[in-house]
């Protein structure tokens, strides 16, 4: 019987956790498609949250749904988007990006994960001028003559910054552009490239210029804490945080 629950609590978790996700998809498709209008051919954005969206398990009805929501093709929740800021344990800044139908409920519970971690929630302003938005263009090249093509492309199309990393053994270009500038970076890459302009992730996102190294256990645990109980919550997009975790001190705090 204690295996059976245990096995029951997992997948219970594990369900809730996709719920979340799925619900996250579909607010990013609204979020994209009221901001650029709901035609993928020339919003990436939002061409990029559905391309996310099919990957996640989100169905075809779902993202349908979401697009006339946001374009009031159909009468859809009242949502509204919100940010807080604050410092969790050690005074890491953390940013988070909501959308949400109860401001009141949403801004408890955050300010209670932040409390119940060694954390404060700050005023509006108190971190935000550390996250500074950007678009985020992700490409997976395969070969580094291609990689060097999609730079140089990247580069003609007036992006802010470009950079390739490798990640479990695949390459890939990434290509940084100003926050308003992300769609007209994506049209610029088709006209100028020669091979098929099939991003792996079209977004808009926040970058942090500083980090802080957190290497005491003592700080760590109650931060990676927070930041799970703050990206679980289900009015939550995103979370942005300028700590910088080492790979065996997540280890240490996984035990």
């Amino acid at each position: 019987m204690g295996r059976w629950m245990a096995i029951k609590n997992k997948k219970a978790a594990s369900d809730a956790k996709k719920g979340v996700a799925l619900a996250r998809f579909s607010r990013e498709i609204m979020s994209a498609a009221r901001q650029g209008g709901g035609d993928p051919s020339s919003n990436f954005r939002l061409r990029g949250a559905i391309d996310a969206a099919k990957a996640g398990g989100l169905s075809k009805d779902n993202i349908e749904n979401a697009v006339a929501k946001a374009t009031g093709a159909l009468k859809g929740d009242d949502l509204e988007s919100l940010s807080y800021e604050g410092y969790g344990p050690g005074g890491i800044a953390i940013f988070i990006e909501c959308e949400t139908d109860n401001r009141n409920r949403t801004a408890g519970d955050i300010r209670s994960y932040f409390n119940k971690q060694n954390g404060n929630l700050g005023q509006d302003g108190c971190v935000a001028f550390m996250f500074e938005p950007f678009g985020r263009i992700v490409i997976e090249a395969k070969n580094e003559a291609v990689a060097n093509q999609w730079v140089e492309w990247a580069i003609e199309a007036e992006a802010h910054d470009v950079f390739t990393h490798n990640e479990d053994g695949d390459l890939f270009v990434e290509i940084i552009t100003d926050a308003k500038a992300l769609n007209n970076v994506c049209l610029a890459l088709t006209e100028l490239a020669t091979l098929p302009f099939s991003p792996e992730t079209v977004e808009l996102t926040r970058i942090c210029g500083t980090e802080t190294v957190v290497d005491d256990l003592a700080i760590a645990k109650p931060l990676i804490k927070l930041i799970g109980l703050i990206e679980d919550h289900d009015d939550v997009n995103k979370v942005y945080h300028n700590a910088d975790i080492p790979e065996s001190v997540w280890n240490a705090c996984a035990v």
